[in-house]
């Protein structure tokens, strides 16, 4: 396996910037029958890989045109014909040093191990150019970060979704950045996720094994696939339940990932029919209404999902080393008003 490809397949849980598409030219034809609607609406419903967001911000740089003509206005109609999409190369992104501070479990010469708070995403992407982890490890390292996750990513191994807060382990050195990359592609790291989750998935114990891949139907989204994606493979547990007990509002699930795929455990338990409580993105319906009160008590505003493990075998020393974290206060004060149930 190369390098870029260990560093690939290490590189786990973390909303992807999946709109964007490639860079090249992009040519929509808009039928008859699909003129007269609004133009962003009618160019991202005609190309899977562009968002309306995406489209309005190619028409404000001027790279979307009509018979040779720029168009600037997206919520003109869209008229039948040919729209020329020119879709640029992405600028390197070179993240400056930010004072942000940060909860070090563990720092020595070749890693660091910090408890990631849900709001901060790992590094610098389309819509969050600041304000990332890197950010505040660029700051904190003071330049000893490995380079192999190049300029938007050094240090960075791995990774988890800008609003699910844990342990993460990040490289300060090359030698200390390839030994983890080896780990997580090989799937020997020690990963426990707590999720708070509608009803309670059946059976209470068990291992959920798909592949996972980019849905076809809404390219912000992971699915799962009958064919093509990767291995995504879960072992869930459910410690607790709140509600009824013939029939759970909510409850406590300990996820140990065997993989680490992009939103693996939400799209997981979501196909179990208990999304995480709070998840935008594979809710699948509300809660019952004593759980959205506690939910809008507790200031959850993000899928009630927490990293508490992480386990791992130090890349240079050799030493056995084990973080666990509790859950944030959103998620403590949600759980204990679902014990109230």
């Amino acid at each position: 396996m190369s390098e870029t490809e260990t560093l690939a397949e290490s590189l786990v849980d973390e909303d992807e910037p999946l709109d964007v598409g490639p860079p090249g030219l992009r040519v929509i034809e808009v039928t008859p029958a699909d003129a007269g609607g609004r133009l962003d609406k009618t160019l991202a419903g005609q190309a899977a890989e562009l968002s309306r967001g995406r489209v309005q911000a190619l028409m404000a740089d001027g790279l979307i045109t009509f018979d040779g003509a720029v168009v600037t206005d997206a919520s003109s109609k869209a008229k039948a014909g040919l729209y020329t999409v020119l879709i640029p190369a992405p600028a390197p992104a070179e993240p400056q040093p930010e004072a942000i501070p940060l909860r070090v479990l563990f720092e020595d010469q070749h890693l660091i191990v910090i408890d990631k708070p849900a709001g901060m995403a790992a590094h610098p992407g389309p819509g969050t150019e600041s304000g990332t982890l890197v950010n505040a490890l660029l700051h904190h390292c003071a330049g000893s970060l490995s380079g192999i996750g190049g300029v938007a990513r050094p240090g960075i191994v791995h990774r988890l979704d800008k609003d699910t807060s844990g342990v993460m382990v990040a490289a300060k050195t090359d030698a200390a950045h390839q030994g983890l990359s080896a780990l997580f592609a090989t799937h020997d790291i020690d990963r426990v996720y707590v999720a708070l989750v509608r009803g309670a998935p059946h059976p209470t114990k068990g291992t959920i094994e798909t592949r996972l891949g980019r849905s076809p139907h809404d390219r912000k989204k992971i699915a799962i696939l009958k064919t093509g994606g990767r291995e995504a493979i879960t072992h869930y547990r459910v410690e607790r339940t709140f509600g009824p007990a013939d029939k759970p509002t909510a409850a406590r699930v300990a996820c140990r990932l065997e993989t680490g795929r992009t939103h693996q455990i939400r799209v997981h338990m979501a196909s179990k029919g208990s999304p995480c409580l709070g998840d935008p993105a594979y809710g699948s319906g509300p809660p019952a209404q004593p759980v959205r009160e506690a939910m809008a008590t507790a200031g959850l505003g993000r899928q009630a999902l927490h990293a508490a493990v992480l386990g791992f075998v130090h890349p240079i020393t050799g030493e056995t080393m084990r973080f666990e974290t509790p859950s944030p206060d959103d998620m403590c004060v949600l759980e204990d008003l679902l014990a109230g149930l």
